[in-house]
């Protein structure tokens, strides 16, 4: 089942075109990581998808539906949060979740069980401004899931954590998805996208230039790390070696991109004209590469 559908969305400012014509597609039950550079689009589809920006062309349709009311109806289905929590600072943990039952129309029963899943529980009564970064994230996170949505649209959730932060964040992000939720996540934190999420929609200059399933993703061709004492004629036989598409140099290392997954013919290769490597492996392909190579300013975009 689609739960979210957009077909040619676009936004434009004056002569700026802030998202162009983006279209894509989000199944039940998926963790959909929204990724792009700073400046992509990203905050600003999210705010057309929750009615706070105004569409300059383009559709979109959530569980199905599409036009002023029926969309109207389809958001009381789904739980948003942006990327700065917009709680009262003197107001504790639980009551500000008390507002946000109320807004809702939900009744005040869900509040503790929402706290117990981000691990609230203990600090409910404490004033928010005395909650750290990450506590103050996991309570935008309550908030978001009070209702049992079943569309959870997230603007960066772990931006500025830290490692224990981002670690608590994307358990949550999981056991609202085993729970059944659709998670949309918009991120730069290309790690944690790649630990959490199923699918994933690139954009570059609002644009979308890939999307796909992470694992089709990172799958693609083999990277081998190679090295070897003498770099310069490492370069060469890279550079002559028929089954090389690309390379990228780090440090004493090459990250050789092949159109096979056969090193020994590598080695071979090299071994025939005089070098020999001191280190050869393959290297695992991750979403950080693919989002490197699809947000390149030559980079060619499309749908994978």
């Amino acid at each position: 089942m689609t739960i979210l559908e957009t077909s040619g969305l676009t936004k434009r400012y004056g002569r700026l075109t802030a998202v162009d014509h983006v279209s894509l597609s989000v199944e039940k039950g998926q963790v959909f990581g929204f990724l792009g550079p700073n400046g992509s689009g990203k905050t600003t589809t999210i705010g057309m998808l929750l009615g706070i920006i105004t569409p300059s062309g383009g559709a979109f349709r959530m569980f199905g539906r599409d036009g002023g009311d029926e969309l109207h109806a389809a958001r009381r289905r789904i739980g948003a949060t942006l990327e700065t929590p917009n709680f009262y600072p003197y107001l504790s943990g639980r009551d500000n979740l008390r507002v946000a039952a109320r807004i809702k129309g939900v009744a005040e029963d869900r509040i503790g069980e929402a706290l117990d899943i981000v691990g609230l529980t203990g600090r409910q009564k404490d004033a928010f401004r005395k909650y750290s970064l990450g506590m103050k994230q996991r309570l935008a996170l309550a908030a978001t899931m009070l209702g049992d949505p079943e569309l959870i649209i997230l603007d960066e959730p772990a931006n500025g954590l830290d490692p224990e932060g981002m670690r608590e964040v994307r358990e949550i992000i999981l056991a609202l998805a085993a729970r059944g939720a659709t998670i949309f996540l918009s991120s730069h934190l290309l790690n944690e996208v790649e630990r959490t999420c199923t699918h994933v929609a690139i954009l570059r200059s609002g644009k979308v230039v890939r999307q796909s399933a992470v694992r089709d993703l990172v799958a693609g061709a083999t990277v081998a790390s190679v090295a070897s004492d003498d770099l310069a004629a490492l370069r060469r036989i890279v550079a002559e070696y028929p089954a090389a598409t690309g390379t990228e140099e780090r440090g004493d290392r090459l990250f050789v991109h092949l159109a096979d997954d056969d090193l020994a013919s590598l080695n071979r290769f090299a071994h025939e004209r005089g070098v020999t490597f001191s280190h050869l492996a393959v290297e695992k392909r991750t979403l950080e590469d693919v989002f490197i190579e699809a947000t390149a300013k030559d980079a060619v975009g499309g749908a994978a």
